[in-house]
């Protein structure tokens, strides 16, 4: 049986400004401001729903399959 490739957001921790926007959106609350510095995504509660990426004024969250 074929391994499902589950989706999970992707942050650029070079880019991000740590705005917040993402973390306010999040409906499973995966995503955390670490030290005032960048976004930071639990994998564990991630489901790739995307709302963090439509959100992010940066555009530095992508979503894609996680390895």
């Amino acid at each position: 049986m074929a391994e499902i490739k589950r989706k999970k957001a992707f942050v650029d921790k070079k880019y991000c400004v740590s705005c917040g926007c993402c973390e306010k959106v999040c409906p499973l609350g995966a995503i955390s401001i670490y030290c005032g510095v960048y976004a930071v995504v639990d994998k564990n509660k991630c489901v790739g729903c995307g709302k963090c990426a439509k959100a992010c004024p940066a555009s530095v969250i992508e979503i894609r399959e996680a390895q």
